[in-house]
């Protein structure tokens, strides 16, 4: 990303999820400095302090994770404000609410009525409402709290509206899912890229139409990869794997000629469970992924 300064945001966050193994991804990149070469040529760090959820109440997680979610939104918005590039290691995808509302909080500061592109990689749709699904997981739910379809306290926390409109949302590389997600994502005309047409399209096809896609009507976009799209046979560091994945090697293929797009405003990694990586596999992964998007940030 040319002349951008890369800011990494660790969100040690694990209410969202089932494994809570996946709050600890980001101090484990970070102590293995699997990210380091993002670094600029003087080599300070450009780790954020890592953040984390208020310790959850009588209530239940929400009220902390809609404290942690508005923190990292302003915490975004505020790089992106100075003219930074934001990368958010998760953590469970739950923090996705408040990266993709920090970036729209941006866009709308910059002309009221601006719109956020999302392609969101990931192996599920994340698009129960809330404790609709049978895990009960609010990770589960993320992309419906975004599109204004979830909890109150979850959704719109930057602002009043949803943070995305559903013409504006990509899904790639899903494969597992409940009737009730994939009944509110097709009647709100989302665009989803099942596993099988990936498989038959290619990923580099399918990711290219996918941008284009999403960048129709915005002011930009972002990128969230949940590291469960991957294959677990290759990638075994993730809560919750699901068989028949993307390799890695060709979803680098596809994101790279996508390195140094202005219009990308942000890329999101998440759900890195190290307890699951006991050889730093999927780690590397995170690593790799990373750096087909994003060049050393310049000092």
């Amino acid at each position: 990303m040319p002349q951008r300064k890369i800011a990494v945001i660790g969100v040690a966050n694990a209410y969202g999820a089932g494994d809570p193994a996946c709050q600890d991804g980001p101090e484990i990149l970070r102590r293995f400095e699997f990210l380091d070469d993002l670094a600029p040529a003087d080599g300070t760090s450009q780790w954020d302090e890592t953040l984390r959820p208020s310790h959850e109440s009588a209530a239940g997680p929400l009220p902390a994770l809609s404290d942690m979610t508005r923190r990292l939104a302003t915490a975004v918005r505020g790089h992106l404000a100075a003219g930074n590039f934001p990368l958010v290691i998760g953590g469970d995808h739950s923090c996705a609410i408040g990266t993709w509302s920090g970036v729209h909080a941006h866009l709308e500061s910059r002309g009221p009525g601006a719109r956020l592109g999302l392609i969101w990689i990931d192996a599920h749709m994340d698009s129960h409402a809330v404790y609709s699904g049978s895990s009960q997981n609010i990770h589960d739910m993320p992309l419906a709290c975004l599109l204004g379809h979830g909890a109150p306290q979850l959704s719109g926390i930057a602002d009043a509206a949803p943070t995305l409109r559903p013409q504006d949302v990509c899904l790639i590389g899903v494969r597992s899912f409940e009737w009730r997600e994939a009944a509110l994502l097709l009647t709100l005309g989302v665009r989803v890229y099942y596993m099988q047409e990936v498989h038959e399209r290619g990923m580099s096809a399918v990711l290219q139409e996918a941008r284009r896609h999403v960048c129709r009507e915005t002011a930009g976009y972002g990128i969230s990869i949940d590291l469960d799209a991957l294959d677990p046979l290759e990638e075994p560091g993730v809560g919750t794997p699901v068989p028949d994945g993307l390799l890695r090697a060709e979803l680098i293929q596809a994101l790279a000629p996508l390195r140094g797009d202005t219009r990308l405003q942000a890329l999101e990694v998440v759900e890195y469970n190290p307890d699951q990586d006991p050889n730093f596999t999927t780690a590397q992964a995170v690593h790799d992924l990373c750096c087909s998007l994003l060049e050393p940030a310049l000092a």
